[in-house]
């Protein structure tokens, strides 16, 4: 059965896809930070910055708050919880079938041993 993701989790999907964003993520999950903060590390214009802000936040991923010229992001962990949650259930089905694989490894190891 495929199960269509909600348009909610395609965004948060999409936003998650661009390593700039993953790490702007990362610096997030430390605390807030400016837009100019979340730039550094990337050798990148301020325009440039705010344009995956942009993504982040239109994904649910951040909020930015304006004080002046100066726009402060944080980390929404909602979106988050929801993609590791849709996650979680690709992860019991690998799990149930990597310990069919083993367990049927294990009964040939026995059988030749007999």
């Amino acid at each position: 059965m495929v199960e269509h993701l909600p348009l909610a989790l395609d965004g948060v999907f999409h936003a998650l896809a661009d390593r700039t964003r993953r790490a702007m993520v990362n610096q997030l999950a430390s605390g807030e930070r400016t837009v100019s903060e979340l730039a550094a590390p990337h050798a990148m214009s301020l325009s440039a910055a705010s344009k995956h802000v942009r993504v982040l936040e239109d994904a649910g991923l951040l909020s930015r708050t304006i004080e002046g010229r100066v726009h402060r992001c944080s980390l929404e962990r909602q979106p988050l919880v929801q993609a590791l949650s849709w996650l979680r259930t690709y992860t019991a089905f690998w799990d149930e079938r990597l310990d069919a694989l083993d367990d049927l490894l294990n009964a040939e190891d026995d059988d030749d041993r007999h």
